[in-house]
């Protein structure tokens, strides 16, 4: 459909913009669209930069999965910069797509990934663009559905206003069904004053919450119930899983940018969920159970990915990358199908105690990527209170094995403001970085670290979901401890989030549909881009705020009790309430929990309804595994057990 294009009227004004790449497609693996009568067509969106956006696996994911169906096209769209959109709206040109250069008006759906809070104004101003209504209740029965997904969408309350379904959970087979009652409703004529009835099949299906058929009752300043406004309507949404990774060999073909990009490599998941039970990882409960991908498709997904984008580095994603069954093989088996000194293998997500001498030397015979552990916390009783049950040893044999491997830079990163925090833990994280330059200075001759102290924000669906964050000034004065006493630590650089950032998260994060009018006012004001630095606005959400009688230590600061109704109890991640509240109760206690795929089941409730089954192993943990002294007494050192489809290597079942 050549005549639905606007890139006549674009490419005018290409010249006057900061990196015009951005908006022009024609990346290798981009899809060839089709539209036309009885297909659905979405419009995936990410909402930030193109650089930040185009390398998300999932958007890429879906992107491929709905181009493969016969009743649905996919095209792409990303937040156009500050000085683009002001040109868009000088001339009334919409949200463009980067595929077609199609009016983001004329899809069906345009659906948002949304990955941080912060960039919940950049989607209502995306969605203002396309010359769509803002609000889902303002919106003609011809408009596109604006959906969300994404790991912010766990709680989509304070956004619930401007979105008409949200997919929870893995996307693979929901976009499938939501597909396939869309096309009926075209085929029954979009005009035909029956928004309101999609909505309400959409929200039949698993995985898919339509805020607007929910109403929410409060007394005062706390939530009564939430309860769905038919019967037919579930009360309670559960998360969407994809079972078997196996099924799901994608992205097959990787989009390769004609301009730099963050993370400009090619990525392959290896396995996805966690149960190291870190209680302050959103990522790690909302995901359980943990779901592999066979390894030898995962070679295969390197070699053939490999050749056909030309990358000279792949990044194996999880977010416990080794902790994959048999990392080192693969790791080993990538270089030498390549060629030493062809290819590097990066592991974003690397735990301290699952990094072995082994695994450095494998990565050392490639061309050497950063490296980056998390210890999260400088001291152990902080550790354990947050369950991140790695020890100084653990910490210092991984930082060697890098070392004495060839490293000679490498980052830690921590948080700051977690539960019963003291200063004696907070001036651990600088004793730790010295020790690891120290250690350093054994192998290599100028050893240095880089840490990042991010502040931490409580999350749904985390033990750590009742915690009142840390204020501003006391993140502030913790982060000025590090500074001072760092500031002569030679080969140390300290890194810090702003606290203000922090705060504003937590107004999102834990937020009602309250904070919709909110989040409207900042947008209104200007207040996109809020996870730039350079547009960031504090006291913009501090107005807005204020203005709408939103108190910011009741939403925020404040601890919450077991019997408070918060505002993602009608939504599921498979988690169950009381599991969640007995860890946070053992935070308190400083008592951890280790890895449930060594020891007797939690029943936290992630596995239920999979066909996921627990058996018994007669192996013990692999070596270099975490053995803290602050195991919970329930679990009675029994023997070890393990995910059915995720048995350790070399164990003997029964």
């Amino acid at each position: 459909m050549a005549s639905a294009s606007l890139w006549n009227r674009l490419e005018p004004l290409l010249p006057q913009v900061q990196k015009p790449a951005r908006y022009i497609g024609c990346e290798d693996g981009a899809q060839t669209p089709e539209h036309g009568p009885g297909i659905v067509s979405w419009l995936l969106t990410y909402p930030d930069t193109y650089e930040v956006g185009l390398p998300n696996q999932g958007l890429q994911i879906l992107y491929e999965i709905l181009n493969e169906r016969p009743d649905a096209t996919a095209e792409r769209s990303y937040a156009p910069w500050t000085d683009l959109e002001a040109l868009l709206r000088r001339e009334r040109i919409p949200l463009f797509s980067v595929d077609t250069h199609r009016a983001g008006g004329e899809f069906d759906v345009i659906a948002f990934n949304l990955s941080a809070e912060l960039t919940f104004t950049n989607m209502i101003n995306c969605v203002d663009l396309a010359g769509v209504s803002v609000r889902s209740a303002d919106r003609a029965d011809a408009d596109p559905l604006i959906g969300v997904g994404g790991h912010c969408t766990y709680n989509p309350e304070p956004i619930a206003d401007f979105v008409d379904f949200v997919v929870l959970g893995d996307g693979e087979e929901a976009v499938g069904d939501i597909t396939e009652v869309l096309r009926e409703w075209k085929r029954a004529g979009k005009n035909s004053g029956t928004r309101e009835g999609v909505l309400r099949e959409l929200s039949k299906i698993a995985g898919c919450y339509v805020p607007s058929m929910y109403e929410v009752e409060y007394e005062g300043a706390h939530i009564r119930e939430v309860n769905p406004r038919y019967s037919d309507v579930p009360s309670t949404v559960e998360k969407r899983t994809v079972a078997d990774l196996a099924e799901w060999p994608y992205p097959k073909n990787q989009l390769v940018p004609l301009t730099e990009v963050v993370h400009d490599r090619l990525s392959v998941e290896v396995f996805r969920g966690c149960t190291r039970g870190c209680r302050f990882c959103q990522a790690g409960m909302i995901t359980r159970p943990v779901r592999e991908r066979p390894a030898e498709q995962v070679r295969s997904m390197i070699s053939n990915g490999l050749k056909r984008t030309g990358y000279d580095e792949v990044a194996l994603t999880s977010l416990s990358t080794a902790d994959f069954s048999g990392i080192q093989d693969v790791i080993s088996g990538t270089i030498t199908d390549a060629g030493e000194d062809r290819v590097s293998v990066a592991l974003p997500s690397l735990r301290v105690d699952a990094f072995t001498v082994g695994i450095a030397a494998e990565l050392q015979r490639a061309r050497r990527t950063g490296l980056t552990f998390a210890p999260e916390a400088g001291s152990w009783r902080m550790r354990q209170v947050i369950n991140k049950l790695i020890s100084e040893d653990d910490l210092y044999g991984a930082v060697e094995s890098a070392y004495s491997q060839g490293w000679r830079r490498m980052k830690l990163y921590f948080l700051t403001g977690l539960p019963t925090e003291t200063d004696v833990d907070t001036l651990g994280i600088a004793e730790l970085a010295r020790n690891c330059v120290e250690l350093g200075r054994k192998h290599q001759k100028s050893p240095s670290v880089t840490v990042s102290v991010g502040g931490f924000v409580p999350k749904p669906f985390t033990p750590f979901q009742w915690f009142g964050q840390n204020t501003v000034p006391e993140l502030g004065r913790k982060v000025g401890l590090l500074r001072d006493d760092l500031r002569r630590a030679k080969g140390v650089q300290l890194k810090w989030h702003d606290p203000k950032a922090t705060l504003v998260e937590g107004i999102a994060s834990r937020g009602d549909r309250r904070l919709g009018p909110v989040i409207e006012y900042v947008w209104r004001h200007g207040g996109t881009f809020q996870e730039w630095s350079e547009h960031f606005n504090y006291e913009l959400w501090l107005e807005a705020m204020a203005a709408n009688d939103c108190d910011v230590d009741w939403y925020v600061h404040r601890h919450r009790t077991e019997d408070e109704v918060l505002p993602w109890e009608h939504l599921s991640a498979g988690l169950h309430k009381d599991f969640l509240w007995q860890d946070w109760r053992d935070a308190l206690e400083e008592v951890g929990l280790e890895d449930c795929r060594w020891t007797p089941c939690y029943d936290c409730g992630a596995c239920t309804g999979y066909g996921i089954e627990h058996r018994v192993a007669s192996a013990t943990p692999p070596a270099g595994g975490s053995q803290g002294t602050g195991v919970n007494p329930a679990s009675g050192g029994a023997v070890p057990v393990v995910l059915q489809n995720r048995p350790p290597v070399g164990a003997v079942t029964t």
